[in-house]
């Protein structure tokens, strides 16, 4: 399920359940065909999840601690469209992510790289009336994660979108253009339509760039249709 519904999915463009190259999908896997359960209505209605508790600058992860974070500012924006393009509005829209050094703020990250005291690399925001969402960060590093020899993952952030309940979530990846780890990364081609993949890539926009403070990039989401963004693998 999507945030607005069920999701008809194009072959190629959703990461499949197995995918041999990304070691921990052969463990997680289903082996037998998957059993559809019906939902009852308390599962696809409210209560909605989280939206009220919301703050003003619950979107900008450079603030909210003793000083600025370390890294590139960047801004985020984008529009949560459904399948006919047109805005979902009033959608929480959840961003997590590593710090400028490739290292999350959580207890089972043991990469040996720094911590950011002013770091701690979650936020929220909620959709306007057109759709758009905007997130005030740093630019996430690169961290390697065993999954293979020498394997690093590309520089990325978490997106989470919640609908009217638990079963309308839709959870992915942003990547950003022009990163060598693209080719080699098992997760991020786990999609094998070439065109969906391109779909999890930011694009540099400088309308949304603040003068002499941040980049600004555009990731735009799509809910469902054949252009819909891919879910995390």
């Amino acid at each position: 399920m999507d945030v607005i519904g069920y999701r008809r999915i194009v072959p190629g463009t959703q990461p499949e359940y197995l995918h041999p190259a990304y070691a921990s999908s052969v463990k997680r896997a289903p082996g037998r065909k998957l059993v559809l359960l019906p939902q009852t209505l308390s599962e696809v209605t409210g209560p909605v999840f989280g939206h009220d508790r919301v703050g003003p600058d619950d979107n900008d992860l450079t603030k909210g601690h003793d000083g600025a974070p370390i890294g590139e500012r960047i801004i985020v924006t984008g529009r949560v469209l459904d399948g006919d393009g047109r805005p979902v509005p009033h959608t929480l829209v959840e961003l997590w992510q590593c710090n400028a050094t490739g290292r999350y703020r959580h207890d089972n990250d043991q990469h040996d790289a720094p911590l950011d005291p002013n770091f701690t690399g979650a936020g929220r925001a909620i959709t306007d009336a057109d759709g758009i969402y905007t997130f005030t960060t740093i630019k996430p590093g690169a961290y390697p994660w065993r999954n293979h020899h020498n394997a690093w993952r590309p520089q990325h952030l978490h997106f989470s979108l919640f609908g009217p309940s638990f079963m309308t979530r839709l959870v992915t990846q942003m990547y950003f253009p022009g990163d060598p780890l693209l080719p080699l990364d098992p997760i991020f081609n786990c999609v094998t339509d070439a065109r969906a993949r391109e779909r999890m890539i930011c694009s540099f926009d400088i309308d949304a760039t603040v003068p002499e403070f941040a980049l600004g990039y555009r990731f735009d989401i799509v809910l469902r249709g054949r252009d819909a963004t891919p879910m995390e693998a």
